[in-house]
């Protein structure tokens, strides 16, 4: 029996082995664990996938039986050799996929099989072990390639023998190696549209002159400068990645471009023309020595004014992110009347000046956040500002007001984030309109508000009147539940996420059954000890009761309208009394109900705190002994009062009883036997 069914075993493994799955000519042989190409497929097969097997060789006949094949995988292999020959009968093939293999240990031979492919546009080399010299001779003979990739390998330089006849070259991936010099690699590659050399180690880009190119990636290299060809010619270069490098100043760009992205994030970047200390630099300059095999070139630019030869009128995205941006040349933005996309967050401005109407006509987001704005500049009697304006980050700044009238001009404005910093809405408590203060009312197109740890202290009066906020989050205010939720009456018919998060919640008396249009509520972080029953009446879909000190929930929670409405139920870090679950118990047999917490909730019995669903026996017949003790306590305490209050009845009856019959007598008229 043993061996029949370790036969049977056998035969249904080997079945699986060489079964690939055939749709519509394409075969699907992954992870298969093959050693070689099965002979056995369809011969109108006109694309092979052999990812994840164990292929090692691809031998002159593999291919044989394939004449139609046009698309070939074998990804993650242990590939170390294409014979000359086994491409041969597939002169058709157009995209060659040999990513992670081992191709470096007999590159000649593979580079041979591969120069009998004349219809080859994509192939992927990434992950091969190979140096510049090897994919030199690799790609030698390719000249219909339109996209190459050699990511992931070893390359250290690149000159001008390693791609000469890749003259039908689109696109070149060169991430993820070890490139720290570049000469004169891509002139010959006319065509080239798209160039990624991201991660790796080039200490700067001098003499950029690729006019053709489209989009350019060359971040997270260590560069510190990016010096444009000083030319005339119109460069057809749309987006620039220069994120995550160690750029010291404004990038010199080509003066005529279609550039629409230039992405600058996380560099060293700043302006020269003021420093801090009062000090100008806007006369210095520096001097760009550049040698180029026996020529050499002096490059002289303005320290403050590095874009000044620049074309930018058609930038739409500039992310300066991660900086250490303190203040922007005069006339900064007035280069970029179609911006629509502005980040300076996680600089070092402390003034941000909303003056420069046209610049700003088109901006529709714009990222302020995490610097140490005290103040945005607003020149008097310019309007007109920020119009298209939809999102405005200013979180985690030092405002404590925004200049009035801001949003007067701003009719798309939906989403506004004054989180952490020290500002107040306006009116006031006790309408003390002196003190400094934001005014929303009247901000109608106004959807989402972020007012989180802003320090506010007793909303009063009507806040948000006029506008229609969908999304509100006061959390971590640990004053402004002070009163009750009367201002919030503007937002009945509108508001669907609320957070309250770390608001010092504690009475369950405040009322939210008013919020009918409530759809997502956040109570974490507070000290609620029993469930407000006020939210029985909503038809929640999200409620967050995590960091409260919780015993028990409602037994009956699942039946009343928000049991009924709620999808999720986040309850982690409560005190859970062990002994009385069994609204937990419902909560598991809900429909629809999901608690994506539920494996961290945990309930205390005496000192242990446990899991609900795994309370061993004593456990729980110590829970029933408890509530039979209790049941006992009370009965004990209840017995002495109930006999104390018989016997004084008692006594009271006799010492009263010959003038209680008396006056029976009497009201009666009838004579008494005594």
């Amino acid at each position: 029996l043993a061996v029949g069914w370790g036969s049977g075993m056998d035969a249904a493994w080997a079945t699986w082995r060489w079964s690939c799955e055939l749709v519509q000519s394409i075969m699907d042989c992954t992870g298969r664990w093959l050693s070689s190409i099965p002979g056995s497929l369809h011969g109108n097969t006109k694309v092979l996938f052999l990812d994840d097997n164990t292929i090692q060789v691809l031998g002159n006949a593999s291919l044989l039986l394939y004449p139609q094949l046009w698309h070939l995988s074998l990804t993650r292999n242990r590939l170390e050799l294409i014979e000359p020959g086994a491409f041969l009968s597939s002169q058709g093939l157009e995209v060659l996929s040999l990513t992670d293999n081992l191709l470096f240990t007999n590159y000649s031979l593979t580079a041979a099989a591969l120069s009998a492919l004349p219809a080859l546009r994509t192939l992927d080399l990434a992950g091969n072990q190979l140096r510049e010299d090897m994919v030199s001779v690799l790609v030698s003979n390719l000249s219909s390639l339109e996209y190459l990739s050699v990511a992931r390998n070893i390359i250290m330089r690149l000159d001008s023998s390693i791609f000469t006849n890749l003259t039908q070259l689109l696109e070149l991936n060169l991430e993820k190696n070890y490139i720290f010099e570049i000469d004169n690699a891509f002139e010959g590659l006319q065509r080239l549209q798209r160039l990624n050399i991201a991660y790796n180690y080039l200490p700067c880009l001098v003499g950029f002159g690729l006019t053709q190119l489209r989009v350019l990636n060359v971040s997270n290299n260590i560069i510190e400068w990016f010096l444009t060809l000083q030319s005339d010619d119109l460069f057809e270069l749309e987006v620039l990645d220069l994120s995550h490098n160690r750029l010291l100043f404004f990038p010199v760009l080509p003066q005529q471009s279609k550039l629409h992205s230039l992405l600058l994030q996380d560099n060293r970047m700043s302006f020269y023309q003021h420093l801090p200390n009062g000090t100008s630099l806007a006369n210095i300059t520096v001097q760009f020595l550049i040698i180029d095999g026996n020529s050499t070139n002096i490059t002289t630019v303005r320290l403050w004014d590095e874009l000044c030869h620049s074309n930018l009128s058609s930038l739409h995205l500039l992310d300066m992110s991660q900086n250490q941006v303190w203040g922007l040349p005069d006339d900064f933005l007035a280069q970029m009347p179609s911006l629509t996309h502005l980040k300076l967050n996680q600089n070092c401005l402390e003034v941000f000046h909303l003056t420069e109407e046209n610049a700003l006509a088109m901006l529709t987001e714009l990222d302020l956040s995490q610097n140490q704005l005290v103040e945005l500049g607003v020149k008097a009697g310019v309007g007109n500002i920020l119009p298209n304006l939809q999102l405005f980050n200013l979180s985690t700044n030092r405002l404590q007001a925004l200049p009035p009238g801001i949003f007067t001009h701003t009719r798309k404005i939906t989403t506004l984030d004054l989180s952490h910093n020290r500002v107040d809405l306006c009116p006031q408590p006790g309408e003390t309109e002196s003190l400094p203060c934001v005014d929303i009312r009247g901000v109608e197109t106004l959807t989402h508000l972020s007012l989180a740890g802003c320090g506010l202290q007793g909303l009063s009066s009507r806040p948000f009147q006029g506008t229609s906020l969908t999304h509100l989050d006061l959390s971590d205010n640990c004053q402004v539940l002070s009163g009750d939720l009367g201002w919030l009456q503007d937002l009945v018919l509108t508001l669907q996420v609320l957070s309250l998060r770390n608001t010092s919640l504690t009475s369950t008396t405040v009322d939210f059954s008013a919020l009918n249009s409530l759809v997502h509520l956040d109570l974490s972080g507070n000290s609620l000890a029993a469930f407000p029953t006020s939210l029985g009446t909503l038809r929640l879909c999200s409620l967050d009761l995590r960091d409260n000190c919780l015993p028990a929930l409602p037994p009956d929670m699942v039946q009343v309208p928000l049991g009924r409405s709620l999808r999720e139920l986040y309850l982690s870090r409560n005190p859970y009394n062990c002994c009385t679950l069994g609204w937990w118990d419902a909560l598991q047999q809900a429909k629809g109900l999901h608690v994506p917490d539920g494996r961290d909730v945990t309930c205390r019995h005496g000192s242990h705190v446990l899991s609900p669903g795994a309370l061993s026996e004593p456990i729980l017949q110590s829970c029933r002994w408890q509530t039979a003790e209790l049941a006992l306590f009370y009965l004990v305490l209840a017995l002495p009062t109930c006999l104390t209050l018989l016997v004084a009845f008692v006594v009271i009856f006799l010492m009263l009883k010959e003038k209680l019959l008396k006056m029976l007598k009497t009201r009666c008229g009838m004579s008494s036997p005594y």
